[in-house]
């Protein structure tokens, strides 16, 4: 009897033990779930443009603060590349991939791979095209190209001439821009004499177009350049040709070199897209769309764009116009830049 009574509470020992082991696992993998960071893929078109590291280091950063751990990509310019990358995020099981895409025309059929993967999208500051992306954020395009132009009115071109040097036609906002500004000179009588794009928003192509039509560049009172990289080349050209300060020329982004052009009198304006708000209202949105929150919770900033077949979620941020009147107030005193290197080459005009 004594062993039987023996043999029965050893039993009894072992279950009760067996159940506590199964109930630490059970914990110690709960735990380990819960502690899984959100994964988010990044994919550059490239960083040749000026604008495209702060974005990067201002989204990390953003990230990583909400918990989440980012792998960055970088195509260089390279459409094939960017979706041996996206699929390269595919096979690691990122929750998300962030994209500034080369081509809008050419990554439908990526999205929709890694869609079918479970995996979030957003459009990084250029659409995708026909993709149905989970979001688009980006600025308000047409609005930027509306300040190019309405700068170019308020510094005197009525009725005047105007070559556009416009940027990379497979970049979807491009299109965008030029209706912006296209609209303003048509309300103002002003003529568009040429336009041209420069593929792969290769800078050189600026130069090379002024060296090229100096009879056509004589002739116009502005030119309206995608971006401060082109319009900086177009400005070199310009100098070389003793024209320099006697063209209008607008671009955006606000690089250190279009603001030093500005205060010194040879670009007109530039505009100012806060690259700061943009990267970290995205990093936000990707952790939010990976846990199944809500994108924009009680904000009436989410609306949506066509993409050329579907309706999707856009959420913009507001670009700002900059000339030499509120340099200070719009670049400055927000630390986009600091004094000192805006005016270096011209000390006379800095601010106290």
């Amino acid at each position: 009897m004594k062993r039987v009574l023996s043999i029965i509470l050893m039993i009894s020992l072992l279950t009760v033990t067996s159940a506590c082991g199964t109930k630490q696992q059970t914990a110690h993998k709960s735990g380990k779930a819960e502690d899984k960071k959100i994964q988010i893929g990044m994919c550059f078109d490239s960083f040749v443009i000026e604008r495209w590291q702060r974005d990067r280091d201002v989204f990390v950063s953003m990230a990583k603060e909400l918990g989440a751990d980012v792998n960055i990509q970088n195509a260089n310019g390279d459409v094939e590349e960017q979706k041996k990358q996206i699929e390269y995020f595919i096979k690691k099981g990122m929750d998300a991939i962030v994209i500034v895409c080369i081509d809008s025309e050419s990554l439908k059929d990526s999205v929709k791979k890694a869609q079918d993967a479970g995996i979030k999208i957003i459009a990084y500051d250029r659409l995708i095209q026909d993709a149905s992306v989970d979001l688009y954020i980006s600025f308000d395009n047409e609005k930027v190209g509306s300040m190019m132009g309405d700068a170019m009115v308020k510094a005197g071109l009525v009725n005047g001439k105007v070559i556009m040097i416009c940027g990379s036609p497979s970049d979807s906002n491009v299109a965008m821009v030029e209706k912006g500004f296209e609209d303003v000179m048509s309300e103002n009588g002003n003529t568009i004499i040429d336009k041209v794009y420069a593929d792969g928003w290769k800078a050189e192509l600026a130069s090379d177009y002024i060296y090229n039509n100096l009879d056509i560049v004589t002739e116009a009172d502005a030119i309206m350049c995608g971006n401060d990289d082109l319009a900086s080349r177009a400005v070199h050209a310009l100098a070389e040709k003793r024209m320099a300060g006697k063209k209008l020329v607008t671009g955006q982004d606000a690089d250190l070199e279009a603001c030093q052009r500005i205060v010194e009198g040879t670009q007109l304006m530039t505009v100012y897209k806060p690259i700061e708000k943009l990267a970290q209202k995205a990093a936000e949105c990707a952790v939010r769309m990976c846990k199944g929150e809500e994108i924009e919770p009680g904000t009436n900033e989410l609306s949506t764009i066509n993409d050329g077949t579907y309706d999707v979620p856009y959420l913009s941020i507001e670009p700002v116009s900059v000339t030499e009147k509120n340099m200070d107030e719009v670049i400055i005193k927000s630390g986009f830049h600091l004094k000192e290197d805006v005016y270096l080459n011209v000390p006379g005009k800095m601010p106290d």
